[in-house]
């Protein structure tokens, strides 16, 4: 499956039992829902999917299910990435034998906060030797350094590296789509970026509001397409203090909470990240009704 294909991508999130196990029965009922209310593609095991407190078997099993359950239908992109270059490597050249994993997830490395060399030689390197197309995950907040538009433009050379979750300025977005080769797929990884991106000429999203909001999202990009800006606009507007309230806490407790709120049953998440309070829930479901 291309990627190429895929506008709205949701960051699952990974369904646990109550003893915090993945519950796979969950996971197969959460991707119906979403693959039948606006998603075209998957992230499995990234933030929003808790990848940092998932084992490497337990990720392996995890991205070998969805695989074998997607059966081809969306794009499934598997987080791969970490701060350690060779384990990166490896473990995105297991992903790769995996059949129906179509590309990597893998983010500037945390903690270390190489400079942008580090950076070229880090994501060239799993280019290279991983096995799979690598997106790139550039998320400064999360990992301590930015990587600049001209590094994510001399990656994007490379025919291995065929696209970049973003999270940065308006500016910045569109100075990557501007200068990218044209097959260089550029998704926001800010849902309230979403229709900037698209009217910039970017390919989509990398989404946690498409949990919920996957049809609408959908809808808005369909305005878009044929010329009614006012109405995809519109979407837009109201979906953004939605898209701000799933954020309010740290991720993902408050889309976790929200779909246990709509009887999909995804438990909550480990630890570190803490359930939401009864108190933090009531002013989540009450932004997002």
């Amino acid at each position: 499956m291309k990627l190429s294909s895929a506008h709205i991508i949701t960051a699952m999130v990974t369904p646990f039992d109550e003893q915090h196990h993945i519950d796979y029965q969950q996971l197969e009922q959460l991707i119906e829902y979403l693959l039948a209310n606006g998603t075209e593609g998957l992230v499995v095991g990234g933030t929003t999917g808790e990848g940092p407190t998932l084992s490497i078997a337990e990720k392996r099993d995890l991205y070998t299910r969805t695989a074998r359950f997607v059966h081809g239908r969306v794009p499934i992109i598997a987080n791969t990435g970490s701060n350690n270059t060779a384990e990166t490597i490896k473990f995105t050249h297991i992903v790769s034998q995996i059949i129906g994993i179509d590309a990597a997830l893998v983010v500037v490395p945390p903690y270390n906060k190489p400079n942008q060399a580090g950076m070229l030689a880090h994501f060239t390197a799993i280019a290279e030797q991983g096995g799979l197309p690598v997106m790139i995950y550039n998320i400064p907040g999360r990992v301590g350094v930015k990587m600049n538009v001209s590094t994510i433009l001399t990656l994007a050379q490379n025919p291995n590296i065929v696209a970049v979750k973003q999270c940065g300025t308006d500016e910045e977005l569109a100075a990557i789509i501007e200068d990218a080769p044209r097959d260089f797929l550029v998704y926001t990884g800010e849902d309230a970026q979403t229709l900037t991106a698209l009217v910039y000429g970017g390919q989509g999203v990398v989404s946690v509001a498409s949990h919920l909001f996957g049809s609408e999202m959908a809808a808005m990009r369909t305005h878009l397409t044929t010329g009614e800006v006012a109405e995809a606009a519109q979407i837009q507007r109201r979906l953004i203090p939605k898209m701000t309230a799933l954020f309010n806490q740290p991720s993902p407790a408050p889309v976790k909470a929200a779909l246990n709120a709509q009887h999909h049953r995804v438990g909550t998440p480990r630890l570190p990240i803490l359930p939401l309070s009864t108190s933090e829930q009531r002013q989540l479901l009450n932004c997002l009704a």
